[in-house]
């Protein structure tokens, strides 16, 4: 409540609080001492008459002259504060009375003293009489001294003294309202003379809040206030030379700015025409590249022509190993050449892409079929993956996504030494009409440091620019692959670890179409067996996936030995193994023992489907009973898989 109250509540509420408090308290205490007196003087007035009236009246009690006792009673009467007067006979007969009746009883005590008793209006006093008190009357009679005469009784009203002490109060209180309304008199003084001068100070601030700092504060009349205006004054002065200041230096740098927007506006007319003249450069370079990429690939495709044509001639070993090199020369040269072509599309924004029906499994299988033999000439393994819950009927543009595929695959089999390179299609969110694909390759090659991510996906750089390096190209493939993507709507990304390996990844939201019919199981394979012979783990997960969906049981061995005794002992149970899928490499399994237990297998009734690298498909070919139809490549593509093992248990014609 304080803190709401102005500075001239404050000075009321400090001046008259203790003040009035202080006058309260003593008018209170002298009051109450008045009054203790007059009640005193009441209490030995009446006293002093009864003890007045007693050597009076002795010898009237003596002789019971009751005439003479009315006479003084109602003479007593007289007295201020005097109510009533009784004198009454040693056994306290009533001899004379004047006045009303008493209002208090009798007092009691002992008969030889003053006796009293206080009420609230009177105060009665009764007092013996003996013969002593006719010795101070002037009437000696010796040995009555101590003879009781009768009694003297008398009652004093306290309506005067009630009276006398109103009065009192009613002074004092009269002195003490004179007294706090000459104080609120001089505290309003006082508050004026404060809060005048600082409502010009409040004042002043107000106007230079508004911006008026040429306002000055005159003296205000006392040392503290004078102080604080002349702090005022000081602060407006600072504030007056700082806002000149301050428009002198805003009014340079708007000229400063004013002659810098010239300069721009020089300089972005300067900056147009070299952008112009930049962009016609460009436009030439881009028309330059193309035109010179088609006049290279037209004699290319000739090169690549006639020496398809001689190889089929006859020449001499020595000859086919020139025309070959000539020949890988020059692909690699048309490959050069394409990749130079899709960027200058991808800059000249002429690039176009499709929209069409694919099968994700069959574009990812077939990007893995070409790029096996590079990858079995490293003995590196190639798998693919696609997770079931992944739908398999997208509609996207299927050239530029395997374009995209066949470079990251081909990266990893170039950077790679030994070990695996897995493809691996899952889905990462799906709608009613879409789906959020995610595709990756991973490797176990030589890996990426930081510095070579951050340059990844700029044109014509490669993460390894060593002399030593094996691999080449012109490091366009991932900036192509990334303009491609971003071009679909999706993110390409890599994550990799020095010496352990990267794996890119590709997110990329495709609309679904209608399933295709031949995506469903096979109906000769239903509910057959089929045993599976995979000594890598996760091509052996990948082939066992492939002959679920085609509607096969699988049983996986681990050895072949094992494989055709599990079989032999099936063939002689009512659930017996009619296929047998083995992946198989000259390393693990030699051709001549493979082709024992081959007849072994045929003997039992198995059908067997061997699968290869394809550096090896010529050693195996003589294993195989039926290379035509019982040998493919690895890795297996799940619509030929489907079909060879369809064959193999309903011959066609």
């Amino acid at each position: 409540m304080l803190r709401r109250m102005g500075i001239k509540g404050r000075v009321l509420l400090l001046t008259l609080l203790p003040t009035s408090l202080m006058a309260l308290l003593l008018g209170g205490y002298f009051t109450w001492m008045q009054l203790s007196e007059l009640q005193t003087q009441l209490l030995q007035r009446g006293e002093m008459i009864a003890e007045q009236l007693a050597p009076l009246v002795a010898p009237a009690l003596s002789s019971k002259n009751a005439d003479l006792l009315e006479r003084i009673a109602t003479q007593s009467l007289e007295q201020t504060d005097v109510r009533t007067v009784s004198f009454l006979a040693p056994d306290r007969t009533p001899l004379a009375h004047a006045g009303p009746t008493m209002l208090n009883p009798p007092p009691t005590g002992n008969n030889s003293h003053l006796l009293q008793r206080t009420g609230n209006d009177a105060t009665r006093y009764l007092l013996p009489v003996f013969g002593r008190h006719r010795n101070l009357a002037g009437e000696l009679i010796p040995d009555e001294a101590d003879r009781l005469l009768g009694w003297v009784e008398v009652e004093l009203s306290h309506n005067g003294m009630l009276l006398r002490g109103y009065r009192s109060l009613f002074a004092s209180l009269l002195l003490i309202a004179v007294g706090l309304i000459l104080t609120a008199a001089l505290a309003l003084r006082i508050s004026r003379t404060i809060n005048a001068p600082i409502g010009q100070i409040k004042q002043a601030v107000a106007q230079l809040k508004d911006g008026n700092l040429e306002t000055r504060l005159p003296p205000l009349g006392s040392q503290e206030l004078d102080q604080l205006a002349s702090g005022i004054n000081r602060m407006a002065e600072t504030l007056q030379n700082a806002r000149e200041e301050l428009q002198h230096s805003i009014d340079q740098a708007t000229e400063d700015v004013r002659q810098n927007l010239e300069t721009i506006e020089i300089q972005n007319i300067e900056l147009d025409l070299a952008r112009k003249e930049a962009l016609e450069a460009s436009r030439i370079k881009s028309e330059f590249l193309a035109n010179m990429s088609h006049e290279i690939r037209t004699p290319l495709n000739g090169i690549l022509g006639f020496t398809h044509l001689l190889q089929k001639s006859e020449l001499s070993p020595r000859q086919l190993d020139y025309l070959g090199t000539i020949e890988k020369s020059a692909d690699n040269l048309l490959g050069i050449i394409n990749e130079i072509l899709d960027f200058s599309k991808i800059e000249a924004g002429k690039l176009v892409l499709d929209s069409v029906p694919f099968n994700l499994r069959d574009l990812l299988q077939d990007t893995l079929t070409i790029l096996a033999p590079a990858a079995h000439a490293k003995q590196l393994e190639l798998v693919s993956l696609v997770y079931r819950d992944t739908p398999l009927a997208l509609v996207g543009d299927p050239l530029r996504l395997k374009q995209i595929l066949t470079n990251l695959i081909s990266n990893a089999i170039k950077f790679t030494r030994e070990g695996t390179i897995v493809a691996r299609a899952m889905i990462e969110d799906e709608q009613e009409d879409s789906v959020q694909l995610r595709i990756s390759v991973q490797d176990t090659g030589i890996g990426l440091s930081s510095q070579d991510v951050r340059a990844l996906f700029q044109a014509f750089s490669q993460a390894d620019n060593s002399l030593s390096r094996q691999p080449g190209g012109t490091g366009l493939g991932l900036v192509i692959s990334k303009r491609l993507i971003e071009q679909m709507g999706g993110e390409i990304g890599v994550d990799s670890t020095p010496g352990e390996g990267s794996e890119f990844w590709i997110s990329l939201n495709l609309p679904k179409t209608r399933d295709d019919v031949d995506d469903l199981p096979s109906a000769p394979l239903l509910g057959r067996r089929v045993a599976v012979l995979e000594n890598h783990e996760l091509a052996r997960q990948a082939l066992q996936h492939q002959l679920e969906d085609c509607g096969l049981t699988v049983t996986p061995f681990n050895t072949l030995e094992n494989l055709t005794n599990g079989i032999t002992s099936a063939h002689q149970t009512e659930q017996a193994i009619d296929l047998a899928v083995l992946g198989v490499t000259a390393n693990d399994i030699p051709p001549e023992r493979l082709n024992q237990h081959l007849w072994d297998l045929e003997h039992l009734g198995c059908k067997v489907l061997v699968l290869c690298p394809t550096t090896e498909q010529m050693l195996f070919n003589q294993s195989v009973p039926n290379p035509n139809s019982q040998l493919q490549a690895k890795p297996a593509c799940t619509r030929k898989l489907r079909r060879a093992l369809a064959d193999l248990i309903s011959p066609r014609p």
